[in-house]
């Protein structure tokens, strides 16, 4: 019987010294002595796609504590402050140096089957799969670390190279990998079971490798224009991931392995964040009265009322607009996704509301929390049950300490049982973002087949969709009102709103009623914060909005390129050692300096690869910490 000699070291060698990562032969049979007939391009493939939907043990540290927060889906600290943690680097980069092992290791395969002229109709399709995921996680990698290796097949500590040239190398194994699938292969019975994302379609890998080719050109819109608009223009006449039916996305299951859910630990009730309370509240025009049941309309507030006043346990040394403030109701209008991602608090006939954690049932069934005086007596009760409020990062300070509302998993919305209990599929690619993509390059002015609006506005009605509420988006799409960032949802309406706009409020220590101006928030990111309502800022809003909760590092991604959506500071009652340039005197203006740009590089890596390491940080231009921008994203 023909033997197959493998010899494909670990793309990342020097990831593998961190820790040891599983040798070939945990993998699927020894590289040495295996007949070709047991060593199959399709095993390797498979294990890498599957084994990069993350067991739990990598998800609740990358998905859930990494993504999620630096994109500021839910409530959380750690990153969103500047604070990795080098554990879970550790790990994460051990965990996708096995994933990139696997898919390289399919690459090679099919290269030696198809030198010995041992294939099978589909083999050179396979080898091609294999390069367009392998993409997919370099720049998974490279987006989270920076610059990263190239040159993987030695066997021994590789060179690193610069994000610049990783995304070139990218660019062109997309283009090169997609002209190469032959559609008219016709596969093996069986065969569609080894492929848990599109079961070896090969229009739809096809479409995948484009639409990423889109994802990575617009990556170097702000650095790299020219290299950006040819790549997306060349691109985007192939076909694409146009419908759901395209998305590439896989099935999780209950348990404790890759396909366990990623956000299914049930410690973390994932709760919202003040930057989704407030790019929800208010946008679209969809009054809350039409999106709930009856029994809830008695808690709706007026279009103009803000809430409680409560700046003696709400920290106002933050940029939010609402700083201060805490509504004891739900907003008049907000997004129509809203009240379907994040459950409402007490909500607990809601078959979407999360008991978690199960085995800790007061933590989600107690709605109701205390604001502490200085000698530790109740100023005032807090009923969080059916009330629309998030919470920021940061450091409360003393304030924090006597609010025991904030961060009380039980009194705040949290997302959504369909996303916690494996049993929905976990979407890397949908096609809102292709047409959001295609709206973002017509405002650019690139050649493009639509036009900005119809992408635009195929890219809101396609997650309405997803989301079960599709029959609001004719209103939803042209609604001009401004949601509290000052922001609209109709393509034709670029009036920027007023500075300020007036509110009523209750004193909540005195009850007594008062009129307030709020400041629409100033992104000094973005075109020196002169700019909330242009049609970029509404693309990257609806495109934010559509990433919940399946793509927070594409949310993450585009944050750090335009500094778009608005995202509020972390709060700073006491300075934040990790983030020393935001302090108590610039904390309402917007800085890179202030919020994560990258992970910081496991810290073996410096002893395990010193000449990589210093390559590594040549090509990065600044320290190795997570507020170093990566070639790609804003640098001021």
């Amino acid at each position: 019987m023909k033997k197959l000699t493998i010899k494909s070291g670990l793309l990342l060698s020097a990831i593998a010294l961190l820790a040891s990562c599983k040798k070939f032969e945990d993998i699927n049979m020894s590289p040495k002595d295996a007949s070709a007939d047991q060593v199959q391009v399709e095993y390797f493939l498979n294990n890498s796609i599957t084994s990069a939907q993350m067991d739990p043990h990598i998800a609740e540290r990358v998905f859930v504590l990494y993504w999620k927060t630096t994109s500021h889906q839910h409530l959380s600290g750690g990153i969103s402050s500047g604070t990795p943690d080098d554990g879970w680097s550790t790990d994460y980069y051990r965990y996708i140096s096995e994933w990139l092992n696997h898919a390289n290791t399919a690459i090679q395969v099919a290269d030696e089957k198809i030198a010995a002229n041992n294939i099978k109709p589909y083999t050179g399709n396979l080898k091609q799969a294999a390069r367009i995921w392998r993409a997919y996680l370099m720049s998974e990698l490279s987006d989270n670390f920076g610059p990263m290796p190239l040159n993987g097949f030695q066997g021994v500590n590789p060179q690193f190279s610069s994000v610049k040239d990783v995304y070139y190398f990218l660019l062109d194994e997309l283009k090169d990998a997609s002209s190469k699938l032959d559609l008219t292969v016709v596969n093996a019975a069986g065969l569609e079971k080894l492929d848990p994302a599109f079961g070896y379609n090969w229009d739809k890998w096809k479409r995948y490798a484009n639409s990423m080719r889109l994802r990575l050109a617009m990556r170097l819109s702000e650095v790299d224009a020219a290299k950006a608009k040819a790549e997306f223009e060349a691109a985007v006449t192939g076909n694409l991931i146009t419908t759901m039916d395209h998305a590439f996305q896989v099935q999780e299951k209950p348990g404790w392995d890759a396909l366990t859910g990623v956000m299914s630990r049930e410690w973390n009730a994932q709760i919202l964040s003040t930057t989704m309370e407030n790019i929800l509240a208010g946008l679209g025009g969809i009054k809350s009265a039409d999106q709930l049941p009856a029994s809830l309309l008695p808690m709706i507030k007026p279009a103009n009322y803000a809430g409680l006043k409560l700046t003696d346990h709400f920290s106002t040394m933050n940029n939010e607009p609402y700083a201060g403030y805490w509504l004891d109701g739900l907003p008049n209008t907000i997004d129509p996704r809203a009240y379907k991602a994040f459950i409402l608090a007490g909500d607990f006939t809601n078959p979407d509301f999360a008991k978690y954690p199960s085995y800790d049932q007061p933590s989600w069934e107690t709605t109701k929390r205390d604001l502490m005086s200085a000698t530790n007596t109740v100023v005032r009760s807090l009923e969080g049950k059916f009330t629309w409020n998030g919470s920021n990062g940061g450091d409360w300070g003393v304030k924090g300490t006597r609010n025991q509302w904030r961060g009380w998993p039980g009194a705040a919305p949290r997302l959504s049982m369909k996303f916690r209990g494996s049993t929905a599929k976990r979407i890397f690619f949908a096609p809102w973002e292709t047409y959001f993509l295609i709206a973002e390059a017509a405002v650019r002015g690139w050649t493009v087949p639509t036009t900005g609006k119809d992408a635009y506005e195929t890219g809101i009605q396609l997650n309405l969709d997803y989301w079960g509420v599709g029959n609001f988006g004719t209103a939803y799409k042209a609604s001009t009102d401004f949601g509290r960032t000052g922001t609209s949802v109709s393509w034709n309406h670029v009036t920027e709103p007023g500075a300020t706009y007036n509110v009523d409020y209750v004193d909540g220590y005195t009850n007594t009623p008062g009129t307030a101006a709020i400041a629409y928030p100033v992104n000094s990111l973005y075109k020196n914060g002169a700019v909330r309502n242009d049609l970029l800022t509404k693309i990257i809003t609806q495109k934010y909005i559509a990433q919940l909760p399946w793509t927070p590092l594409e949310g993450w991604n585009d944050f750090r390129r335009l500094g778009l959506p608005f995202i509020e500071n972390p709060t700073i009652e006491n300075p934040l050692p990790n983030l020393p340039d935001l302090t108590s005197g610039n904390y309402m203006t917007s800085n890179v300096k202030f919020f994560p740009q990258r992970l910081a590089y496991p810290s073996s890596l410096k002893n395990t690869n010193s000449k990589g390491y210093a390559q590594a940080l040549e090509f990065l231009g600044g320290a190795d910490n997570v507020r170093t921008p990566l070639w790609w994203a804003k640098k001021n």
